[in-house]
């Protein structure tokens, strides 16, 4: 029962809050942001099954869930769009990268790197949203944030696989290092000089825990500290 209402990537969580309250604290928070959020959720609880039965075909498995997530989200989302008309511009810019979920979804290639890049890209967006709503009005702002988010993420999926699936391919190893000292340096030029020791610490993780013997739980517990590292800085440097 669990398996087929509670998405069971635990890194998405993640992806699903930090992007949001970087749009929502970067602006001024509002109690619409309670209900967006909501309706976040619930879109991230929806698309869980949806792309399951996309995989699987079973509708007797994911079908109860899309309805119950629908049924909830469709009034929450009409209530949304009235109280503010502009959200209906974003939606748009999520459906392609959820058509590549789609995508690798049917080929039950989930795990693709390219499917992850856009999975981060699409959690990504909502901090456009958040901002918005939030009545932000510094777009170049709203954009530094929204690199920043991509950078630490993405760095997330290499570093991961160097954890899980690719822990004994070399090649994926050093890529993943090069991405890491790639984000530091464009944080070196484009954002402020203290951000660069979130950054380091995420670079120092990506060089040393994949040589250890670390296990995938206390991997994902350290993420959240590295998670609630990179948000506090975020929120407060930038």
């Amino acid at each position: 029962m669990k398996s087929k209402y509670i998405p069971k990537q635990h890194g998405a969580w993640a992806m699903l809050i930090i992007p949001f309250l970087l749009g929502m604290f970067a602006s001024r928070p509002g109690r619409l942001h309670i209900l967006l959020f909501a309706g976040w959720l619930l879109v991230y609880l929806f698309t869980f099954p949806l792309l399951q039965w996309i995989r699987t075909r079973k509708t007797s498995l994911y079908g109860k869930p899309m309805l119950l997530y629908g049924g909830l989200l469709i009034p929450l989302a009409a209530a949304l769009l009235v109280l503010d008309p502009v959200l209906l511009f974003w939606i748009p810019l999520f459906l392609p990268l959820f058509l590549v979920n789609g995508y690798f979804a049917r080929r039950n290639r989930e795990r693709a790197f390219l499917n992850d890049l856009a999975a981060v890209m699409q959690f990504s967006l909502i901090l456009f949203v958040a901002y918005q709503m939030g009545g932000g009005k510094d777009w170049r702002f709203a954009g530094s944030l929204f690199l920043l988010n991509i950078l630490y993420f993405t760095g997330t999926i290499f570093y991961v696989k160097t954890i899980i699936r690719e822990k004994n391919n070399p090649l994926f190893y050093k890529l993943s290092v090069g991405y890491h000292i790639a984000s530091l340096v464009i944080c070196a030029v484009c954002f402020p000089a203290a951000l660069l020791i979130p950054m380091t610490v995420l670079l120092l993780r990506a060089v040393w825990l994949p040589k250890t013997k670390i296990t995938v739980k206390r991997s994902g517990m350290l993420e959240i500290a590295f998670s609630l590292l990179f948000t506090v800085c975020a929120l407060v440097i930038l």
